[in-house]
């Protein structure tokens, strides 16, 4: 008994073929007009692309900037006390207890602060900060050497009396930070011999003890210059960034167990400071993508405007097509194919555009902007979705003609 080969329905591939043939012959015959829709299109995507480029360039423009002033850095100052208590200060002593008591400091200075001046050249004086601390300090605040070295332990057990000058300083009084190695100044009628000049990684403004008037000495000597046994501040560094956070609330235990109950103790990190420049970076780029997904929106209105007159200068044809046996899901799936490839050749070119300019700065400079694959698929995807949505109504629209009275439409 014969028995007959199962046949398979075909009709859907097909028709969306044909859907796709049509959209792709009606973009062709009006090149013109649907490029300038598409226009709008590229400007959107571009613009998304650049947008979500440029808050991720800024945002690591920032966050290296506040890392090259010590993001694993853990500072700790006496804040105070009641007024009519004796000052209760933190000392060198405080610096040790935690390193003995806290695991994961890698390194710690004090910062012992003095003031002195020193002679310029005939009859002139110049006021000079002179900040006493332990080599780690170099290492702590990320500091740049100009010229020359910073001292090391060895100049700190010796008693070694030298100095390293701030770069605006040795400029000042030395003419170049070179000029400035080997000269010697007094410091409290003591002869220091200048073996280096430095800079911070960032400016900082003078909001930090490094003021364009410092000059660093070796901690054991700023002792022959002071007989006060306190310091100005503490500085600890971490082993990994993940660690600052536990570590600054041990520090301040460690540090508030050791003085009185009413003094108070000031123990902060730059977390906070990243996490405030990555959340008002992210607002930003937010703030600016919602701005480019207008720009989507209003070429999407262009896209509805074209497709509303497409539908109306092919009422005849629909007729056709409808009267040869074109379902209204066939006609409207075609209008809204049309649409669709208008917004996707325009997300192309949009990509292109978008990504030009990043890839030009990493071709023809040493910058590596950041390049997000995530902005081209979501721009990629909102400019399909803009496409289908301004679409739907022209779309709609044609399907829902009668073949009769678009047969007679001339």
């Amino acid at each position: 008994m014969a028995t007959t080969a199962p046949t398979t329905n075909r009709k859907p591939k097909m028709v969306f073929g044909e859907v796709l043939g049509f959209a792709y012959d009606t973009f062709c015959s009006n090149k013109v007009q649907f490029a300038l829709t598409a226009l709008g299109m590229v400007i959107g995507t571009a613009s998304i692309i650049l947008v979500v480029t440029i808050g991720l360039t800024g945002k690591e423009y920032v966050l290296k900037q506040i890392q090259s002033i010590g993001v694993n850095m853990i500072e700790a100052e006496y804040y105070g006390g009641q007024t009519n208590i004796e000052a209760d200060p933190l000392t060198i002593d405080d610096m040790y207890a935690v390193q003995r008591s806290v695991l994961g400091i890698v390194a710690a200075s004090p910062v012992v602060p003095l003031d002195d001046r020193i002679s310029i050249g005939a009859g002139n004086e110049r006021y000079l900060r002179i900040l006493g601390v332990l080599p780690a300090y170099n290492s702590v605040r990320n500091l740049a050497v100009v010229s020359g070295r910073l001292f090391d332990a060895e100049d700190d057990q010796a008693h070694n009396k030298v100095g390293v000058l701030q770069q605006k300083l040795a400029q000042e009084l030395f003419g170049s930070t070179k000029e400035a190695v080997g000269k010697v100044v007094r410091l409290n009628g003591l002869p220091f011999t200048i073996i280096g000049t430095f800079r911070e990684r960032v400016d900082t403004f003078g909001q930090s003890e490094v003021t364009s008037n410092v000059m660093l000495i070796p901690y054991s000597v700023s002792r022959y210059l002071t007989d006060k046994p306190d310091v100005r501040q503490l500085y600890f560094s971490a082993a990994d960034i993940s660690m600052v956070a536990p570590l600054t609330g041990q520090i301040r235990k460690v540090l508030q167990s050791r003085h009185r109950p009413e003094s108070s103790y000031v123990v902060q990190n730059l977390t906070d400071l990243v996490r405030l420049a990555d959340r008002s970076a992210n607002a930003l780029t937010l703030v600016s993508l919602l701005i480019a997904i207008v720009t989507l929106l209003v070429a999407g209105i262009g896209i509805m405007n074209i497709m509303l007159a497409t539908v109306a200068s092919r009422i005849h044809e629909i007729g056709i097509r409808k009267a040869i046996g074109a379902t209204s899901a066939e006609i409207q799936l075609q209008f809204l194919s049309e649409a669709l490839l208008i917004s996707l050749i325009g997300a192309i070119g949009g990509v292109i555009s978008g990504l030009a300019l990043p890839y030009s700065v990493r071709f023809l400079t040493q910058y590596r902007i950041p390049i997000s694959g995530l902005s081209v698929i979501v721009a990629i995807f909102v400019s399909a979705v803009v496409g289908v949505l301004f679409g739907t109504v022209p779309a709609a629209r044609a399907a829902k003609l009668d073949p009769v009275e678009s047969l007679r439409y001339e």
